[in-house]
């Protein structure tokens, strides 16, 4: 997933501090991006995925934000997707592969899979007629279904030619707000409208899945992508009727202050005269005591002193755990259809209403049906995968643009051939000092290739080639004729398995020539 749709077009594109959705930058740490980011590690969830890809398997895939929750309805059989894209400004090469194997592979394990074509930016942002859009477009729809891509049980869309594509982006778009882009992606005064429009077209792309049901959706990404993530999960939250929160007395409070309240609720015997009934300003008391550096999460002074006085401000009330459910969105009749279908004792209030027998979980489930009853969208936060990049067969980023850093699918397999075997290499200086010393196979573009496309599914193998690279028994030499003949072969199989989906392809619901040419 590169610039400003979710795909992925096999370039580079963070640094250390930040991620930048245009960029051409590296990443140097992975690792820095879980605590700046947010981002989680894949590896903390890859025993709960059933018959893992390899990617996931080798930790190519390192990184996710909210994906088990696509995980539990993988393995409950019940209704998920994966979405990408792919902006068509050139050939389709081995980067773009790692992202239709994603796609394929979530089809595989029942989800409901979609490819996009991202033509509208391309066209805009890249300048492309729409002639060169409509070859490239149908080069990387070709190698998609050759990888295996199911188009009667999956969909396939271009931007320009979905009506309902572009009726939620004008509909996300009044969610959205210029200071906000600008903010995320450092957009200014020079910044021409038709780049603003098609972040608001990608963050439709990442909920288009949900227009008919609201589900789990995934979609894998670069990490430099991840800016498009979060903006979309705020969106898709913006766009609801209700927001359900925990609460624990009539006032609001941020998610800082809350956090508050509740220690102090769950601290109530140390402090109230009735543990059974604490009151808001025994709490405030009891928080104003302990201080700011009592907390372990670091809490400010600024938010203490803003809690302890909406406690004092409430007196006497007591402070008693209940699910909120504030109104967003809703239609009258939604919020109506809200209260009625809250049972047990609740508050109803004029711009929320407060439930004492419901869990948190239960109340976004019933949030949500009462939306969708009543005709608003219900999206599920999206989800997403990570992917590392690859890098250039000459060393640095991996290009588009610089046709040795690449190997396109397009390529004639002898050309892959001599590309692989021209490639640079972690090995050392000369085969003495690399039986001596052993070689570098995490710094080596074409252990990268063994380890992303050609050991495939076989684990062992990619093992194999890393241990003995690694111990000095494997030579550059020989390593790079292993691969560059691995290379040839598996772009021979993918140009015959092209040529035979040929067919398919033509009678896949999308529209191969664009009807603004």
């Amino acid at each position: 997933m590169t610039d400003d749709t979710p795909r992925d077009d096999g370039t580079a594109g963070a640094d250390d501090v930040t991620l930048d959705p245009w960029g051409s930058s590296t990443v140097s740490d992975y690792e820095k991006l879980f605590g700046e980011f947010g981002i989680e590690a894949f590896d903390d969830l890859l025993d709960e995925v059933p018959n893992p890809h390899y990617l996931m398997r080798r930790a190519i895939i390192f990184g996710h934000r909210d994906y088990r929750r696509v995980l539990d309805a993988m393995r409950a059989d019940e209704p998920f997707a994966a979405l990408s894209g792919f902006m068509p400004t050139g050939d389709p090469h081995i980067g773009h592969k790692l992202v239709f194997d994603e796609i394929i592979w979530h089809q595989q394990q029942g989800g409901d899979a979609y490819a996009l074509i991202a033509d509208l930016e391309a066209h805009a942002a890249r300048g492309l007629t729409w002639e060169e859009i409509d070859e490239h477009s149908r080069n990387y729809l070709l190698s998609l279904l050759a990888l295996g891509f199911d188009p009667e049980e999956g969909t396939l869309y271009r931007q320009s030619e979905n009506r309902e594509l572009q009726d939620l982006a004008f509909e996300l778009g009044a969610e959205a707000n210029f200071s906000e882009l600008e903010a995320i992606y450092g957009f200014g005064g020079e910044t021409d409208v038709s780049h603003m429009q098609s972040v608001v077209t990608q963050m439709a792309d990442i909920l288009y899945p949900q227009l008919e049901e609201p589900k789990p959706t995934v979609i894998p990404v670069g990490p430099d992508q991840d800016p498009h993530i979060r903006l979309a999960r705020d969106l898709a939250s913006r766009a609801r009727y209700f927001k359900v929160t925990e609460a624990y007395a009539s006032f609001e409070l941020t998610d800082a202050e809350r956090s508050l309240v509740a220690r102090a609720y769950d601290a109530r015997d140390e402090y109230a005269e009735d543990a059974e009934t604490p009151r808001c300003t025994e709490a405030a008391e009891w928080l104003a005591e302990q201080g700011a550096d009592a907390f372990p999460e670091g809490v400010d002074e600024a938010t203490l002193s803003a809690t302890v006085e909406k406690l004092e401000n409430a007196g006497m009330e007591p402070l008693r755990p209940r699910t909120r459910f504030f109104d967003r969105n809703a239609t009258p009749d939604a919020f109506d259809a809200l209260i009625d279908a809250v049972e047990g004792e609740k508050r109803v209030f004029e711009g929320h209403v407060d439930a004492f027998d419901l869990t948190e979980a239960e109340a976004r489930d019933l949030a949500q049906d009462v939306e969708v009853e009543h005709g608003g969208y219900g999206f599920v936060p999206p989800s997403s995968v990570y992917h590392r990049f690859m890098t250039g067969l000459t060393g640095g980023k991996m290009s588009s643009s610089i046709p040795a850093s690449h190997i396109s699918l397009l390529d004639d397999p002898e050309t892959g051939y001599d590309k692989v075997k021209s490639a640079t290499t972690g090995g050392r200086q000369s085969a003495e000092e690399q039986r001596e010393k052993g070689g570098r196979p995490d710094d080596c573009p074409v252990y990268e290739l063994y380890a992303y496309l050609l050991a495939a599914d076989d684990d062992e193998f990619a093992e194999r080639v890393y241990e003995e690279c690694r111990e000095g028994e494997r030579l550059c030499g020989d390593c790079k004729e292993q691969a560059a003949r691995l290379m040839e072969e598996f772009l021979a199989d993918h140009q015959e398995k092209r040529a035979e989906v040929e067919d398919l392809l033509a009678d896949a619901d999308i529209q191969l020539t664009s009807t603004r040419a």
